[in-house]
């Protein structure tokens, strides 16, 4: 009996957890892929913070009110989260993505155009400090609601969190680098199990970790990384990322100070224009280092989208040298001197930020024309009209014609200047010759054959005598007349075709005419369909036939079929001329005429 009763109470002992399981059980959630999933589709995508974080706010109310959670209509009840309320998976929810909402509005404010004051920085820091609240909250709670794996993920985006507070408050870098392995640790264990999409999830987190513990080892001396290392890792794109970017962002201006304190003047064309602003330096500093990275050697890896965006770049520097610039023009005051430097210093600026505007539009033509090649078929990107390049030359030819006037402006002109100015006119005229090219091709989609055999021919001569000018140049640029010599050959071969085809059409017009008149008919297809609408009154059945086809609506035939008309009966009268009819002269009133009348005979 003994040994029958422990048994019995050794069943009851492993019975025990089943039954806890099924009173309390564990909720899972995939933490990464959520996140990933949300970021990806409501903003982050584009870097763009507050549109998540109102994604976040979104969902929050949401849940409370799908939960019925809320904390009053009038006055504000503070209801806290704790382990007997979570009786729901939606709860864990709530915790996450109030995490999330403080940190994408930490994120926010660290994007400001011109970076946070200390007054946004205290409350970039103020938020950062709830999202390690929140976050530290959700790994507690489901540590003792969630199974294994949500406990571990939940654990990796509490120290993910910490870890970011730490690297934005420049302190403790120890513990961050701690943080930060341990979410590494984590994501480099789940990466090994799961489907693929997970993996995938987990190696990418770890990459965009890397990064931030390179970063703090290099702080706390424990790394001899180079800043120029750091830059490379810049690089890298992603959400995890942003912090990073911007505490090196920090870095690298602090390094432009320093070194933009030996920087007096500013070179162009023969010009030598002194700087006297410390944030002009920096800001063209930071644009020279822009262009090393774009026109160096090793842009020619560079996918022309990155080109597109360090362009961007580019101009943001530049404009904010040129708005110092003009600053302290305005502050000036009646020195003479000073005004001609700062005036000559804003030319040269403006000059090159044209340069690089050209530059810019030059890319977008050459990705224009590769999508332009491509077959219509190409389910990927979407072909390129000729008039998308139309508008592209358009806006080059613009360009260079502002950049003429702006350097022919001054007075006493160096011979630089001159051959800049002659230069840029002859690249006005390659961009005439090309924006000729693809008007011709847009006339010759739509069919007028005359108008684009014409501007074919324009466009040909165009490119002959620019090609001449170019080739009778010393220092002429090789691509560019490469360039214009398919220019030319195309056009050749395009006036051809159009000539051809124009003779072709000529000698099928009247065959297509006589054609088009013997099967013209209104109807569709040239076919009487079974029954019109008037025909099937007292039938509930549609007049339009399918909606999925393209069909014409059947109401009534046109022109109408003649009918006939009942009409009055005709009588012929054939005994009127045999009648002789009786005088009737004696029955008519007779003129009484007077004296006087006689006279007037």
């Amino acid at each position: 009996m003994a040994k029958e009763g422990e048994a019995m109470a050794m069943e009851i002992d492993e019975k025990k957890p089943q039954v806890s399981d099924q009173i309390n059980p564990k909720f899972s959630i995939n933490v990464l892929q959520l996140l990933k999933s949300a970021q990806m589709q409501h903003g982050l995508r584009h870097g763009d913070y507050t549109r998540y974080r109102r994604y976040c706010t979104a969902r929050l109310r949401r849940l409370y009110k799908s939960l019925k959670f809320t904390h009053g209509q009038g006055k504000y009840n503070k209801r806290v989260i704790t382990e007997s309320t979570v009786t729901e998976v939606r709860y864990l929810h709530v915790l996450l993505y109030t995490a999330e909402r403080a940190w994408s509005h930490a994120m926010e404010k660290r994007q400001l155009p011109d970076g946070p004051n200390a007054r946004q920085r205290i409350y970039l820091i103020g938020r950062l400090r709830k999202a390690v609240k929140w976050a530290t909250l959700f790994a507690q709670l489901c540590a003792v609601k969630g199974d294994s794996r949500t406990s571990l993920e939940a654990e990796a985006y509490a120290s993910y969190m910490k870890g970011n507070l730490l690297f934005e408050l420049d302190r403790n870098w120890d513990t961050a680098l701690m943080n930060f392995k341990s979410a590494r640790a984590v994501y480099e264990e789940l990466g090994k199990y799961g489907d693929i999409e997970n993996q995938v999830l987990c190696r990418e987190r770890v990459e965009e970790l890397e990064p931030s513990i390179r970063y703090c080892l290099h702080k706390a001396g424990e790394s001899n990384i180079k800043t120029s290392e750091l830059l490379d890792i810049g690089k890298m794109e992603g959400p995890a990322l942003d912090l990073f970017k911007a505490k090196l962002e920090a870095v690298m201006d602090e390094a432009r100070s320093q070194q933009a304190a030996s920087m007096t003047e500013f070179s162009w064309l023969g010009h030598r224009f002194p700087i006297a602003n410390a944030k002009t330096r920096v800001s063209i500093l930071k644009a020279q280092e822009l262009e090393k990275d774009l026109l160096g050697p090793a842009a020619d890896s560079l996918p022309a989208e990155k080109k597109v965006v360090m362009f961007d770049k580019i101009f943001a520097a530049y404009h904010d040298a040129r708005s110092c610039i003009r600053k302290d023009l305005v502050n000036a005051g009646n020195a003479e001197n000073v005004k001609d430097d700062l005036n000559g210093l804003d030319k040269a600026v403006s000059a090159v930020l044209g340069q690089r505007t050209i530059e810019r539009n030059q890319l977008l033509v050459s990705i224009a024309k590769s999508k332009f090649t491509k077959h219509r078929d190409d389910k990927g990107e979407k072909a390129t009209k000729p008039e998308g390049l139309v508008r592209l030359y358009d806006l080059l030819i613009q360009n260079t014609t502002d950049l003429s006037d702006l350097v022919t402006s001054g007075r006493d002109r160096t011979p630089e200047e001159v051959a800049f100015a002659e230069e840029y006119a002859l690249k006005n005229l390659v961009f005439r010759a090309g924006r000729c090219f693809y008007l011709a091709k847009s006339y010759s989609l739509a069919g007028k054959r005359t108008e684009a055999y014409v501007l074919y021919c324009r466009a040909r001569s165009l490119a002959e005598s620019t090609l001449h000018k170019l080739q009778d140049m010393s220092n002429s640029d090789k691509v560019m007349i490469q360039d214009l010599k398919v220019l030319y050959d195309n056009s050749r071969s395009n006036i051809c075709i159009e000539h051809a085809a124009g003779i072709m059409e000529e000698e099928k017009a009247p065959e297509k005419l006589s054609k088009g008149v013997s099967t013209i008919s209104l109807m569709e297809g040239g076919k009487k369909p079974e029954k019109f609408l008037l025909e099937k009154l007292d039938v509930y059945e549609s007049s339009v036939g399918d909606p999925n086809t393209k069909g014409v609506p059947h109401i009534e035939a046109f022109p109408p079929a003649f009918q006939s008309v009942p009409r009055n009966p005709i009588v012929l009268d054939i005994a009127f001329n045999s009648i002789e009819f009786p005088s009737l002269e004696h029955r008519m009133k007779k003129d009484k005429k007077g004296f006087i009348s006689r006279l007037w005979r």
